[in-house]
């Protein structure tokens, strides 16, 4: 009867203890989790059925590596949102999958993405053809984000656009300038124009439809 209480007890307690780590750790869908998360997620849960188990074990053995999971997921996530390069290393970047219509088998091999794998996701979205996309974007979540053509004539036709980041965190984006066939000293000389010149200081930038968006950092 003790091992049962005991049992009921480290259950209750570690699935407390699991919500307030979940809980600060940030609110998050599951289908966005990134690496960091879902590692730290698997190695928490794993640790709380080992505990369960073992009633011989004291508590405090599987508190300590949990909250310190906690705290190094929360650390790496802070820099993850300072350094693009980190969150590209582990998170990865979008690919366009389809582009103004046309398939891009490269950026699907480079994904290891099939086409069961982009039909599938297109039927959830209730698009029975890709002839109907003008631009289906694999996030680094692995969501399928898809932008469909006009079909209604009577709307005006736009030009077949996306927005384009060619600065993040102070840092020019190379290969969406290649996207758009711009160059580098381009973008510096369009920003000069608008009185940009230090780009460390542009948090944000894109390009759409020939037009900017800049957001200076902290403004």
């Amino acid at each position: 009867m003790g091992t049962y209480l005991s049992i009921g007890f480290r259950t209750l307690f570690l699935y407390l203890l699991m919500l307030v780590i979940f809980r600060l750790m940030g609110k998050r869908e599951i289908g966005e989790l990134s690496i960091l998360d879902l590692v730290v997620f698997i190695m928490i849960g794993e640790m709380a059925v080992i505990a369960i188990e073992n009633t011989k074990d004291p508590l405090l053995h599987t508190m300590v590596p949990m909250v310190l999971l906690m705290f190094i997921q929360i650390t790496l996530a802070i820099v993850s949102l300072k350094s693009k390069k980190f969150r590209n290393l582990v998170d990865g970047q979008p690919s366009i999958i389809i582009n103004r219509g046309k398939i891009d088998e490269e950026a699907m091999r480079k994904q290891r993405y099939n086409f069961d794998d982009l039909m599938s996701q297109l039927r959830e979205k209730d698009i029975r053809s890709i002839a109907d996309v003008e631009f289906a974007i694999l996030e680094s979540s692995g969501r399928l984000s898809v932008i469909e053509k006009l079909q209604d004539p009577k709307k005006p036709k736009k030009n077949g656009d996306i927005t384009i980041p060619l600065i993040m965190d102070g840092a020019i984006e190379e290969e969406n300038l290649k996207r758009i066939n711009k160059t580098n000293l381009w973008l510096r000389q369009e920003l000069k124009k608008k009185g940009y010149r230090d780009i460390k200081k542009i948090s944000f930038c894109s390009y759409e439809n020939g037009k900017f968006f800049i957001d200076i950092e902290d403004e």
